[in-house]
């Protein structure tokens, strides 16, 4: 293979990009060997400099485009690349390209070489849908090569360049958020500038005030959250930034300030205290009505939350008298948003914080057939701690974090004997693994629809519907 010789870290090589691979990568090949490139889409000719080599793959990035994309998208946003990535590749090619991931997955990760998905759900708004977003305050700006000489780099707020803890890029405009963010982001900055006093957390000597500024909007209520996490609690010296957003956005209604005091660089705190309004804002999915305080989880974007959960219940097709386990619940929202079609529902959460928040919705909206545990499901089953008085499942929900199931509950989960198990995931490589055990212990896989909750980002939500065999 000659041109492996040439193949090493420096080199530059011109490259057709024929896919993207799972996190948003472009992929070439020479002689059928790898090389991903990062902010290449497919169809473009490229010049690639390459800055890392294995025995089985490459990587680089793009010095030179040769020849143009024919799925190339005008760019709203000069650096996209730091967390949406594919905004340069048109939105229909990107559902196909994220389709073909799924595919591939459980392909060649699952052994299920007949897989393909039954359904692809597309989003209707491809920018401004995100209802939370969260800007780091920082003394260490990233600085980009088109920016003036000169710029200060003592003060940004804005996100986290990839790979570096350190280093934030000052953004202006976010265009995966609502409109008005962006408004406030600025106005933050603003303030923060003219105040010498609200001094930006430097994580490496842990000196200084403001950590995080997270911002949360009720898509379906028009409420709208400021949480403003600091290293230490000192009101007065938050009053400029508070009383400046308050004046400057009547639409704000609840502003709180989170005190985070540990190295753990993280934007919830030890304790919160309320500024203004109320502790949490209001959102609607279906007929439900959703209390979101600073540090609940909830769908980062409502309407495609919605579409997630309205196929997980035609999936199931509950008749209301089956035993559903919720499990992974978090703060319960597939449960409950599926509650009036069950006979009783059970969730179950080792997250204590997510099982309040998951009580008080359940309470908000009347719900009286839904319990919640808690549980840490890498040992709860297989160790016989599920109570005597809890019925025995017709139907399992599991929606587990990025890494999968732990392999000691993917292989008790078909103990439990469920007629139906829907999986929902946010990665489906580690679905196409769980999957494949499932069907190895009794169960056959029916369907599978990806849902695109996070449009022109690399991220994949995907729902697998699997029956006992025999039914």
């Amino acid at each position: 293979m000659s041109d492996l010789i040439t193949i090493k870290r420096g080199v530059e090589l011109e490259l057709d990009i024929k896919s993207l691979a799972y996190g948003g990568m472009g992929v070439a090949k020479i002689d059928n060997f790898v090389i991903f490139v990062k902010g290449a889409i497919p169809g473009e000719k490229i010049i690639a400099r390459i800055y890392k080599k294995r025995k089985g793959y490459a990587e680089g990035t793009v010095k030179e485009v040769v020849e143009k994309s024919n799925y190339a998208e005008k760019i709203r946003c000069n650096h996209y690349y730091v967390c949406s990535k594919v905004q340069s590749l048109s939105y229909d090619q990107q559902i196909i390209e994220k389709s073909n991931q799924v595919e591939d997955a459980f392909h060649r990760l699952g052994g299920f070489s007949e897989f393909s998905l039954h359904g692809k759900i597309e989003a209707e708004q491809t920018y401004n849908y995100r209802n939370k977003m969260e800007f780091t305050f920082s003394p260490h700006r990233w600085v980009l090569e088109d920016e003036p000489e000169g710029v200060d780099k003592s003060f940004a707020l804005g996100l986290h360049m990839t790979g570096r803890y350190d280093k934030i890029l000052d953004i202006n405009n976010c265009h995966l958020q609502p409109e008005i963010g962006n408004h406030i982001l600025s106005s933050a900055r603003e303030v923060c500038l003219q105040n010498p006093q609200l001094r930006p957390y430097d994580p490496k000597t842990h000196i200084g005030f403001l950590r995080f500024l997270m911002l949360r909007f009720g898509v379906n209520t028009n409420d709208l959250m400021v949480n403003i996490v600091t290293s230490y609690s000192d009101i007065n010296k938050l009053s400029p930034l508070i009383d400046t957003l308050l004046k400057k956005f009547p639409e704000i209604t609840s502003m709180v300030n989170n005190v985070n005091t540990r190295k753990a660089d993280v934007a919830f705190g030890e304790y919160e205290t309320l500024l203004y309004g109320e502790p949490f804002i209001r959102e609607k999915l279906g007929k439900l009505t959703f209390e979101v305080s600073a540090n609940s989880f909830f769908q980062t974007n409502t309407k495609q939350g919605e579409a997630l959960y309205n196929e997980v219940s035609k999936m199931i097709g509950l008749t209301g008298e089956e035993i559903v386990y919720d499990l992974y619940c978090g703060t319960g929202t597939i449960g409950l948003f599926i509650a009036d079609k069950a006979k009783e529902v059970y969730g179950f959460e080792v997250i204590r914080s997510a099982l309040d928040d998951a009580e008080k919705n359940a309470d908000l909206n009347n719900i009286e057939n839904v319990q919640f545990l808690k549980a840490n499901l890498d040992t709860f089953f297989k160790s016989g701690q599920l109570p005597n008085r809890i019925p025995k499942p017709d139907i399992i929900i599991v929606d587990p974090p990025r890494a999968g199931m732990h392999s000691d509950m993917a292989q008790y989960l078909p103990k439990l004997k469920a007629k139906k198990i829907i999986y929902v995931s946010c990665n489906p490589t580690t679905q196409a693994r769980d999957a494949k055990i499932l069907c190895e212990k009794g169960y056959e896989l029916k369907k599978s629809v990806m849902v695109d909750m996070f449009p022109h980002t690399p991220h994949i939500e995907n729902i697998v519907l699997f029956s006992k065999q025999g039914l």
